[in-house]
Protein backbone atom coordinates (compact mmCIF):
# COMPACT_ATOMS: atom_id res chain seq x y z
CA UNK A 1 0.00 0.00 0.00
CA UNK A 2 1.45 3.22 -1.15
CA UNK A 3 1.52 5.83 2.16
CA UNK A 4 2.55 9.17 2.00
CA UNK A 5 3.76 10.96 4.61
CA UNK A 6 3.36 14.65 4.93
CA UNK A 7 2.92 18.25 7.53
CA UNK A 8 -1.38 18.36 8.21
CA UNK A 9 -3.17 20.98 6.31
CA UNK A 10 -5.98 23.49 7.92
CA UNK A 11 -8.35 21.15 5.40
CA UNK A 12 -7.54 18.33 7.26
CA UNK A 13 -8.61 18.82 10.54
CA UNK A 14 -11.63 17.15 10.16
CA UNK A 15 -10.77 13.54 9.45
CA UNK A 16 -7.53 14.18 11.97
CA UNK A 17 -10.46 14.70 14.77
CA UNK A 18 -11.91 11.32 12.94
CA UNK A 19 -8.39 9.49 13.09
CA UNK A 20 -7.50 9.91 16.08
CA UNK A 21 -11.46 9.12 17.58
CA UNK A 22 -11.44 6.15 16.02
CA UNK A 23 -7.91 5.06 16.54
CA UNK A 24 -8.49 4.95 20.62
CA UNK A 25 -12.13 4.14 20.83
CA UNK A 26 -11.25 0.38 22.20
CA UNK A 27 -8.06 1.53 23.89
CA UNK A 28 -8.79 0.30 27.82
CA UNK A 29 -5.64 3.26 28.87
CA UNK A 30 -7.79 6.11 26.94
CA UNK A 31 -10.07 8.61 28.38
CA UNK A 32 -11.66 8.42 24.54
CA UNK A 33 -11.50 12.47 24.60
CA UNK A 34 -7.79 12.30 22.36
CA UNK A 35 -9.14 13.95 19.59
CA UNK A 36 -10.32 16.58 21.77
CA UNK A 37 -7.32 17.12 23.29
CA UNK A 38 -5.66 17.47 19.97
CA UNK A 39 -8.13 20.26 18.54
CA UNK A 40 -7.57 22.22 21.93
CA UNK A 41 -3.88 21.72 21.25
CA UNK A 42 -3.80 23.04 17.68
CA UNK A 43 -5.31 26.10 18.87
CA UNK A 44 -2.74 27.04 21.50
CA UNK A 45 0.64 28.27 21.79
CA UNK A 46 2.07 24.94 21.92
CA UNK A 47 0.81 24.00 18.84
CA UNK A 48 4.16 23.80 15.80
CA UNK A 49 2.51 23.32 12.41
CA UNK A 50 5.41 21.94 11.07
CA UNK A 51 4.58 19.24 13.86
CA UNK A 52 1.43 18.34 12.80
CA UNK A 53 1.77 15.20 11.00
CA UNK A 54 -0.20 13.06 8.48
CA UNK A 55 0.13 9.75 6.57
CA UNK A 56 -2.17 9.67 4.20
CA UNK A 57 -3.06 6.42 1.61
CA UNK A 58 -3.08 6.07 -2.54
CA UNK A 59 -7.10 7.31 -2.31
CA UNK A 60 -5.88 10.87 -0.21
CA UNK A 61 -7.46 9.43 2.73
CA UNK A 62 -6.14 10.58 5.98
CA UNK A 63 -4.97 7.38 7.80
CA UNK A 64 -3.07 8.73 10.43
CA UNK A 65 -1.54 11.35 12.53
CA UNK A 66 0.99 12.39 15.11
CA UNK A 67 1.40 15.50 16.99
CA UNK A 68 4.09 17.15 18.42
CA UNK A 69 3.83 20.16 21.21
CA UNK A 70 5.92 22.37 23.41
CA UNK A 71 6.37 21.84 26.67
CA UNK A 72 8.98 22.94 29.36
CA UNK A 73 11.12 20.96 31.89
CA UNK A 74 11.20 22.59 35.33
CA UNK A 75 13.56 22.64 37.96
CA UNK A 76 13.13 25.77 40.51
CA UNK A 77 14.83 28.95 38.61
CA UNK A 78 15.94 26.59 35.61
CA UNK A 79 13.70 25.54 32.38
CA UNK A 80 14.31 23.68 29.10
CA UNK A 81 12.59 23.86 26.60
CA UNK A 82 10.89 20.00 24.94
CA UNK A 83 7.92 18.33 22.86
CA UNK A 84 5.40 15.98 24.28
CA UNK A 85 4.88 13.41 21.44
CA UNK A 86 0.85 12.93 21.83
CA UNK A 87 -0.83 11.16 20.26
CA UNK A 88 0.47 8.89 17.53
CA UNK A 89 -2.84 7.57 15.96
CA UNK A 90 -3.62 5.10 13.12
CA UNK A 91 -7.29 3.92 12.04
CA UNK A 92 -7.41 0.55 13.66
CA UNK A 93 -7.23 -0.99 9.88
CA UNK A 94 -4.41 0.07 9.14
CA UNK A 95 -2.24 -0.47 12.52
CA UNK A 96 0.40 -2.97 12.65
CA UNK A 97 1.57 -1.92 9.01
CA UNK A 98 4.80 0.13 10.18
CA UNK A 99 2.71 3.57 9.43
CA UNK A 100 2.72 4.47 13.05
CA UNK A 101 6.43 4.11 12.88
CA UNK A 102 6.99 6.35 9.65
CA UNK A 103 5.08 8.85 11.58
CA UNK A 104 7.21 8.90 14.65
CA UNK A 105 10.65 8.63 12.80
CA UNK A 106 9.22 11.47 10.24
CA UNK A 107 8.13 13.81 13.50
CA UNK A 108 11.57 13.39 14.82
CA UNK A 109 13.71 13.85 11.84
CA UNK A 110 11.10 17.51 11.60
CA UNK A 111 11.74 18.50 15.40
CA UNK A 112 15.48 18.28 14.77
CA UNK A 113 15.73 19.95 11.77
CA UNK A 114 13.39 22.37 13.53
CA UNK A 115 16.40 23.14 16.22
CA UNK A 116 14.43 21.19 19.13
CA UNK A 117 16.53 19.12 21.20
CA UNK A 118 14.15 16.39 23.18
CA UNK A 119 11.01 14.89 23.41
CA UNK A 120 9.08 13.77 26.04
CA UNK A 121 6.66 10.09 25.86
CA UNK A 122 3.86 8.41 28.22
CA UNK A 123 3.42 5.22 26.36
CA UNK A 124 4.09 1.78 25.85
CA UNK A 125 7.50 0.89 27.02
CA UNK A 126 8.17 -1.96 24.56
CA UNK A 127 7.58 0.02 22.05
CA UNK A 128 9.10 3.59 22.05
CA UNK A 129 12.50 2.64 23.13
CA UNK A 130 12.54 1.40 19.46
CA UNK A 131 13.07 5.00 18.75
CA UNK A 132 15.81 5.55 20.82
CA UNK A 133 13.54 6.62 23.94
CA UNK A 134 14.89 5.40 27.37
CA UNK A 135 13.35 6.32 30.96
CA UNK A 136 13.00 9.99 31.68
CA UNK A 137 14.12 9.25 35.04
CA UNK A 138 17.57 8.47 33.72
CA UNK A 139 17.97 12.15 33.66
CA UNK A 140 15.98 12.90 36.55
CA UNK A 141 13.31 14.03 34.33
CA UNK A 142 9.84 13.36 36.20
CA UNK A 143 6.15 13.57 35.07
CA UNK A 144 3.46 16.01 37.21
CA UNK A 145 1.51 13.36 37.82
CA UNK A 146 1.73 9.55 39.47
CA UNK A 147 2.31 6.64 36.66
CA UNK A 148 4.52 3.64 36.13
CA UNK A 149 8.25 4.77 35.84
CA UNK A 150 9.22 2.61 32.33
CA UNK A 151 6.05 4.54 30.67
CA UNK A 152 7.20 8.06 30.92
CA UNK A 153 10.52 8.30 28.66
CA UNK A 154 12.94 10.69 27.04
CA UNK A 155 14.45 10.64 23.88
CA UNK A 156 17.59 13.50 22.88
CA UNK A 157 17.32 14.70 19.42
CA UNK A 158 20.62 16.24 20.48
CA UNK A 159 23.07 14.07 22.06
CA UNK A 160 23.75 15.08 25.74
CA UNK A 161 20.94 17.49 25.06
CA UNK A 162 19.34 16.25 28.50
CA UNK A 163 22.35 16.03 30.38
CA UNK A 164 22.17 19.20 32.39
CA UNK A 165 18.04 18.36 32.59
CA UNK A 166 16.22 17.44 35.62
CA UNK A 167 12.86 18.47 36.51
CA UNK A 168 9.47 18.04 36.46
CA UNK A 169 7.97 18.42 33.00
CA UNK A 170 5.40 20.87 32.56
CA UNK A 171 2.55 20.73 29.63
CA UNK A 172 1.03 23.17 28.12
CA UNK A 173 -2.71 24.12 29.39
CA UNK A 174 -4.88 21.81 26.93
CA UNK A 175 -3.35 18.58 28.51
CA UNK A 176 -4.68 19.94 32.17
CA UNK A 177 -8.08 20.80 31.18
CA UNK A 178 -10.82 18.41 31.13
CA UNK A 179 -11.70 16.70 28.24
CA UNK A 180 -14.96 16.63 29.00
CA UNK A 181 -15.31 20.74 29.00
CA UNK A 182 -16.32 22.37 25.66
CA UNK A 183 -13.91 23.68 23.83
Amino acid sequence: MEVFIRQSLPKDFEAISQVVEQAFRDEEMSDHHEHVLVGRLRVSDAYVPELSIVAENGAGQIIGHILLTKIRIEDGENEEDSLALAPVSILPKFQNQGIGSRLIRAALDKAQNLGYRSVIVLGHPEYYPRFGFRKASEWGIHPPFDIPEDVFMALELVEGALNPVRGIVKYSEPFNESASEPM
